[in-house]
């Protein structure tokens, strides 16, 4: 996309309303069908979303439904808004689709994310990023504290989760500081009011095994106190050398109806994930002759000994209470425990074929763990001012992260470092089982942030409605991380406006800005912790609701602009990295589309193309895709509606680990096919092919090194419910 495109937005919503236009003119078949007389009531449920309603709250659910998009989401504003009506990009990954592709991981839901890049630099911690930046933001049921660190630890099952919600640019209004990346909701299951159960068998590739079961109930004869348990059990081997996880997972959560206004939720989930073969760091991708290094798909630099254990337990407890006049006040508390524990081999270098020299090889054991308490509260209701009615939000947030980690290494006499490692050791797993008696690391430091927000909706016109909203941070961290303090201490205040306008019955025209204030905790060459990020999101698009709203579109063109955003720099001899602060612009152009096509064909695609730059128009984190392209679609079959065919694809351009292109790969696209049958109304099978054309690509290149993804591979599962 041409630059000058984004300071002349005109010539993008003339494009896009002409896209919306020939939407408004599909065929009526695909408007009317669900109208015809012969429809039954089971065809309408596969087309909206179950609404379960409670005393406290109506909340819509995608659990139960065919659909690709939602009826309303409050992760943007904290008002339930439709996707048209919230004044940002809103992508979300329903129950159905997860159940379709078999998206069991959050690393699957965000790959097939228009926008988010996964980073999977190692096979057990992943980083993310949108719009060019790291993901930090990641919120439960709308509630969140963000990470310390941008990676995610273990690989965390979807098994509990209703729908995934990503929220595209800073997001001022319901996270604690405006990063302007993304912000990503996992909206949790809840206890259902009637009986129902499901249970789940799955068989893939390279003898992995899954299985799945989900039961909720009402407790009590009234119906007024009700709970659900979710478990799944996943193990087998990989297409990785040596490379062997397990995981399982169990949730269970119970809400009671207190009285006719009040109802209470307690909650708690538990996953481990232990990976045998993990691998830290990954795949050298350069020679010493400058060449690039061939590698099999499934090369590894793990030892046999390497593990990487991660333990999660979160627990969570809700308060609803309508106060009348419809304003209602919502309390939460969370508490995470988040455990790991590893002992690890890392290879770096790079290889010389004459001499058969060059390689090094560093093991290192890790014991770390992060607790996290975050409590929000808010008031939220309805206002009458100048004859109209309008909306009002306001809550406080408290959250304090304290992360403690011990490492330790071998004492070889040339600081950890085995020089000269040969292939059999790197690539092989034949590295001898360490004696770890070097010396030791340690990290023990708390953040605390402590947020007051407020937001307000105002109805100016029918057709015209305008969102103002701040939240003032104050972020305060001590300790210390290895060698260097881990002190901060900073305040800010983060506006946001954001404005929609319907332009017709169907579409409507809405722009945002928020500011930013994003604390950061990395440390520079000189181990002095660099300071927050600040800087401008904007935000200009259309947004469109067809076919009685069960097909959402969304386009916009964005530009963000940050100094001293910290950059990957290099690492010090214990391979810890340092940072530098850069001042970065993306800017680029957004295209979404979730939803019903027609009756039994349900469809999300998504477009981005930009460009992220310095101050002086170089070209800067190379590593994130400059355009990325996700489709995923699905269709019942008119003659035989119980059986259902589908395909995924997905595109992203070109990436290197720095401007130099010191590692580099090239744009790739990826086919995924699936097909379910229904044998009748409890029981069904499913076969899913990933990869289809075995394309030969890494995860990532952000660090200089990579892994290869999966390559063909495919699952069977049978399902049962009642």
């Amino acid at each position: 996309m041409h630059p000058r495109l984004l300071t002349q937005p005109r010539a993008l919503v003339t494009a896009v309303a002409a896209a919306c236009a020939v939407l408004a003119a599909f065929p009526a078949t695909a408007q009317t069908t669900s109208a015809q007389p012969d429809n039954s009531a089971a065809d309408a449920q596969a087309s909206l979303p179950v609404v379960t309603v409670t005393a406290g709250q109506g909340q819509a659910v995608t659990e139960g439904s065919d659909t690709y998009t939602v009826r309303e989401s409050s992760s943007a504003t904290r008002f339930a808004l439709s996707p048209r009506e919230t004044p940002q990009g809103l992508t979300v990954t329903t129950r159905a689709k997860m159940d379709d592709f078999k998206l069991n991981t959050v690393n699957d839901v965000l790959a097939n994310t228009a926008g988010l890049t996964v980073d999977k630099s190692e096979t057990d911690r992943t980083y993310f990023s949108a719009r060019g930046f790291d993901v930090t933001n990641f919120m439960f049921d709308g509630v969140g504290v963000p990470l310390t660190y941008s990676a995610q630890a273990g690989d965390l099952d979807t098994a509990l989760f209703d729908r995934v919600e990503v929220l595209s640019g800073a997001n001022g209004l319901s996270a604690s500081t405006g990063n302007p990346s993304a912000t990503i909701n996992f909206v949790r299951k809840r206890p259902t009011p009637v009986f129902q159960a499901s249970a789940g068998l799955t068989l893939s590739s390279w003898n992995t095994k899954r299985l799945d079961a989900d039961i909720s109930t009402p407790i009590n004869e009234a119906g007024t106190v009700s709970a659900r348990l979710v478990a799944a059990h996943q193990e087998g081997n990989s297409y990785l050398d040596r490379y062997q996880p397990t995981k399982d997972l169990i949730y269970g959560v119970v809400q009671a109806d207190l009285s006719s206004s009040t109802v209470a939720t307690l909650g708690y989930s538990y996953q481990k994930v232990h990976s045998k073969g993990a691998m830290w760091g990954a795949l050298p991708l350069t020679n010493a002759d400058g060449t690039w290094a061939q590698y099999g798909v499934g090369a590894s630099t793990s030892a046999d000994w390497a593990y990487y254990d991660t333990k999660e337990q979160r627990t969570f407890a809700e308060l609803n209470q309508k106060l009348g006049e419809g304003w209602q006040w919502k309390t939460s508390l969370n508490y995470d425990v988040i455990d790991s524990d590893s002992s690890l081999f890392y290879v770096a270098g790079a290889y010389d074929a004459a001499t058969g020299t060059g390689l090094m090889g560093f093991p290192s054991t890790t014991t770390s763990s992060n607790k996290r308490t975050f409590v929000d509260s808010n008031v939220g209701g309805k206002f009458s001012l100048f004859g109209r009615e309008h909306d009002l939000n306001v809550g406080l947030s408290w959250s304090r992260s304290k992360q403690t980690q011990l490492s330790r290494n071998t004492d070889s006499g040339a600081g950890g470092y085995y020089l000269d490692i040969p292939l059999s050791q790197a690539f092989g797993g034949a590295f001898p089982v360490p004696v770890y008696n070097g010396d030791m690391t340690t990290q023990a430091y708390s953040d605390t942030r402590k947020t007051l927000y407020a937001a307000t909706r105002l109805n100016l016109h029918d057709r015209v409605k305008l969102l103002l909203g701040a939240n003032y941070t104050q972020a305060d961290s001590s300790g210390y991380s290895e060698s260097d303090a881990h002190v901060l201490s900073q305040s800010a205040v983060s506006p946001y406006a954001g404005l929609v306008v319907d332009l017709s019955r169907n579409i409507s025209a809405f722009g945002n800005y928020s500011k930013i204030f994003n604390p950061q905790s990395q440390v520079d060459l000189n181990h002095a912790t660099l300071a927050a990020a600040k800087g401008d999101s904007y935000e200009l698009g259309l947004k469109g609701e067809f076919f009685e709203r069960r097909l959402n579109t969304s386009a916009s063109i964005f530009r963000v602009k940050q100094s001293g955003l910290a950059d990957y720099a290099g690492s010090f001899a214990d391979l810890s990295y340092y940072y530098k602060g850069i001042n970065a612009r993306s800017e680029g152009a957004e295209f979404n589309l979730n939803g019903e096509l027609a009756r039994n064909w349900q469809a999300g695609l998504g477009f981005v193309t930009m460009r992220i730059t310095d101050d002086e128009g170089v070209s800067v984190r190379s590593f994130v895709p400059r355009r990325q392209l996700r489709m995923s679609t699905t269709y019942r079959l008119p003659q035989l509606e119980q059986f259902k065919v589908g395909a995924s694809l997905l595109y992203q351009g070109k990436t290197s680990s720095d401007a130099t292109n010191s590692a580099y790969q090239g744009g790739y696209s990826v086919l995924n096919l699936m097909s379910s049958y229904e044998i009748n109304k409890n029981l069904s099978v499913s076969f899913n092919l990933n990869n289809v054309f075995n394309k030969k690509y890494f995860y990532s290149v952000k660090q200089g090194s990579g892994y290869y993804a999966p390559p063909i591979n495919g699952s069977l599962a049978i399902n049962w419910k009642y």
